[in-house]
């Protein structure tokens, strides 16, 4: 590339880099509103709507009832954005908490009236119908369209179905075949038409046992006589299906939808009906950030903090590669704030960990490449040939180590819930992203740079002769620290709970807790209440975190906090009175249930467990050798483990952010393994004695060490930075994170390629 090119080129670069830039602050429309601005923020971040209903009906509704119901509605709005919480408050009350959006009104409309959806026959034991249908032409007594007395066609408003008795008398004769509780399940689809071989957008219905033996009998009877079941919510038919086939197996279709927009609302109609309790809105009001008005603030500090000093260790170490890593990694950023914003991706705490590994990951695959330009440097290459050749023998570890991540996020995308959907969206668009930017735009602005006459290899650096170090026969002590470390946390476990506070500091993310709704004389700032009131909640309770929420045009304020006794609840009713003027009957403490459910744990945890088979399959195919997964299935137990251990022995508080934080370090733990693992497969290629695995292991994690050890260092600087800059609860987040890269980059150099090699020879020895 000749240097006028090559100018050209940096100018275009740098001319994208700058549009980037400039649409992410101020944004191309007419409102200059930016990409950064227009991102969803979650509950955590920015806040949104709160709605409470409460059951109809007499008598306390059962845990069991309450937990369905929760765990339905969870899967309703989760429509809206998967970072909304459902939980329970009191009895007989359940709150739900949408981010990103303020009007209340607008919600409620969409959700309708949970839990009154019923099926309804069209005709009773005796043949009488139950519903008819108005084309809004009215009939005379003889059955004759009606005319006034010039001859016009007589017109009634009431246009569809109409029902022509009450429910009560439904539910009497027999006529209501299914209530909304005898669904299970309803989702938009598609299936073959029968002509032309076309697919007919349907909404397919799955029964619940019970409501498939009433439902067998109903559509006996209907197809029988050719007549429809009607589905009725929310006070109106929202459909009115035929009966073309008795239907005994508790799966049918509704055909005759239009789009699939309108069967995705029919079914989503008909799982919010589909509750076992029926609920009515108690109030609706639009709250603040739970981590208070700074939160982002300090975020964006520390991201600006963490980056800059990213690229200064980038430039110090890697020269005028890490220059191009610099500018790459700039890319990076802009065209992630574009897609954030493009794809309406909510953004939370646990999303900002996913950014965050992917930001190391795009380091990660930079650090890699560079390594290996080094490497063909010292082995003589011209500085052209060895770009060419760096980024040729890294790319099937950076696509492994990418890979492999991204089928735990799209498993747990596709199966996990709330929090853990959050996550797993911004983890896998920041993999995309980290990967094009690494292998393609680092890639042409390094290029761009040789063009310029940058083509000395002083401006590249030559790597080192590689000191072999043995890993090998020192591995059972390796084992022996990462086994102690876990026992001790175990032992501190028991005795935490055989002292009655519990294993861990759970948060009421987990196991619910008090929320108490104060009403001010004035209206507080979310600065003021966590500078003033809420050091004084703390100190009066012992408690070490509180959650903070405005109700907006109110001068009410909501102080979440773990479950509190009686006593305490006094104290902070005392403090506000005293100190503040607040009316006794201004506070109202209340228990609410977690937000994470144990539905959404178990689906959390049977989402890990198949990416972790998946991820087991996925090696054992590119590596042609099961080993190879096992040895990174158990380094990812050990560092999965050494988190936790962080947990119970700092005792910070477990929340929704410790499913992340585990799910993060795996991701990491895994993609640094992988990159061990290829230089391993590829020495192994030129390996002239079979049983000379020690060798082949100290050689090969030797020769990634500095990798390993490097881009660790990039990692732990963005979330030191969290750290340093945080505010409380994102410190809780960062401390774990930083103790789990750590692990990571302990396991892949010292657990798993050992591990490899004890589960090769022992099973070598075995079949001698």
């Amino acid at each position: 590339m000749k240097k006028g090119k090559s100018f050209i080129a940096l100018l275009v670069a740098l001319l994208l880099l700058g549009g980037l830039a400039y649409t992410s602050v101020y944004g191309l429309g007419s409102d200059k509103s930016g990409s950064l601005d227009s991102i969803n923020l979650g509950l955590d971040l920015a806040g949104g709507v709160s709605i409470t209903y409460e059951v109809v009906g007499d008598g306390t509704p059962s845990a069991e009832d309450m937990s369905d119901t929760i765990y339905k509605l969870q899967q309703r709005v989760d429509h809206y954005s998967t970072e909304s919480q459902v939980y329970q408050e009191g009895s007989d009350r359940i709150n739900i908490e949408i981010p990103g959006v303020t009007d209340a009104n607008t919600i409620l409309e969409e959700l309708g009236q949970p839990g009154n959806l019923y099926f309804i026959a069209q005709t009773d034991s005796e043949g009488n119908e139950n519903y008819t249908y108005s084309s809004g032409i009215k009939m005379d007594d003889d059955g004759n369209v009606a005319t006034d007395e010039d001859g016009n066609i007589i017109f009634d408003e009431n246009v569809g179905y109409t029902l022509n008795k009450t429910i009560e008398e439904l539910e009497a004769n027999g006529s209501i075949v299914l209530h909304g509780e005898d669904v299970a399940d309803a989702q938009a689809g598609y299936q073959n038409s029968g002509t032309a071989n076309t697919q007919e957008v349907v909404v397919q219905l799955e029964l619940t046992e019970t409501g498939k033996q009433k439902f067998a009998d109903a559509t006996k009877k209907a197809f029988a006589n050719g007549e429809s079941i009607g589905i009725y919510y929310d006070g109106e038919f929202i459909s009115v299906p035929t009966v073309q086939a008795e239907i005994t197996d508790g799966r049918a279709v509704i055909t005759g939808e239009n789009s699939f927009e309108s069967a995705s609302n029919l079914a989503s109609a008909i799982r919010i009906g589909g509750l076992k309790l029926q609920l009515n809105e108690l109030r609706s009001n639009v709250v603040g950030a739970q981590l208070g008005a700074n939160a982002i603030h300090t975020s964006m500090i520390a991201a600006i903090a963490g980056f800059i000093a990213i690229i200064l260790f980038m430039l110090i170490v890697y020269k005028l590669l890490g220059f191009a890593a610099s500018i790459a990694l700039m890319f990076y950023c802009g065209l992630e704030v574009l897609l954030l914003s493009a794809f309406e991706i909510t953004l939370t705490l646990p999303g900002i960990a996913g950014i965050i590994l992917s930001v190391g990951m795009a380091v990660d695959a930079n650090v890699l490449v560079f390594s290996r330009i080094r490497e063909e440097i010292r082995g003589g290459k011209d500085v052209k040939a060895a770009i060419k050749e760096g980024y040729g023998k890294a790319l099937s570890a950076i696509l492994d180590g990418n890979i492999t991540t991204l089928i735990a996020a799209a498993i747990l995308g596709l199966r996990g819930t709330g929090t853990v959907k959050g996550f797993a969206s911004t983890l896998a668009l920041g993999i995309i992203v980290s990967m094009f930017t690494a292998l393609v735009v680092t890639r042409i602005i390094t290029n761009i740079f040789y063009g310029l006459g940058f083509q000395d290899k002083k401006w590249y650096g030559k790597a080192k002769e590689v000191k072999e170090m043995d890993f090998v026969s020192k591995r059972k002590m390796f084992y022996g620290i990462s086994v102690a470390i876990i026992v001790v946390a175990f032992v501190v476990m028991g005795v935490n709970a055989g002292r009655g506070v519990g294993a861990f500091n759970y948060s009421l993310d987990f196991v619910g807790g008090t929320s108490t709704s104060v009403t001010f004389n004035e209206n507080w700032t979310t600065e003021k209440l966590d500078s003033e009131v809420v050091p004084k909640i703390k100190d009066i309770t012992g408690v070490d975190s509180v959650q903070v929420q405005t109700v907006a045009g109110t001068n009410e304020v909501i102080f979440k906090t773990v479950t509190l006794e009686v006593s305490q609840r006094e104290a902070i009713a005392t403090m506000l009175e005293t100190d503040y003027s607040v009316p006794a009957e201004n506070i109202a403490a209340e228990s609410i249930s977690s937000t994470i459910s144990n539905e959404m744990r178990t689906d959390a945890t049977v989402a890990m467990i198949i990416a972790l088979v998946l991820m087991l399959a996925y090696i054992w195919i590119r590596f042609r050798d099961i080993k190879f997964g096992a040895a990174a299935i158990i380094a990812l137990a050990h560092d999965a483990l050494i988190v936790i251990a962080c947990y119970a022995l700092t005792r910070i508080q477990v929340g929704g952010t410790f499913i992340a934080a585990i799910l993060t370090i795996i991701g990491y733990s895994i993609n640094d393994t992988i990159v061990t693992f290829d230089r391993i497969r590829e020495n192994q290629a030129g390996l002239s004695h079979k049983d000379d695995y020690a060798k082949l292991v100290n050689r090969s994690v030797s020769q990634t060490l500095s990798r390993s050890l490097f881009t660790s260092i990039t990692t732990f600087i963005m979330v030191l930075a969290l750290f340093i800059f945080g505010v409380t609860d994102i410190r809780f987040f960062a401390l774990p994170l930083m103790v789990g890269v750590v692990a990571g980059t302990y396991s892949s150099i010292f657990i798993a390629s050992p591990v490899w090699f004890d589960l090769k020879t022992g099973l070598a020895k075995k079949n001698k």
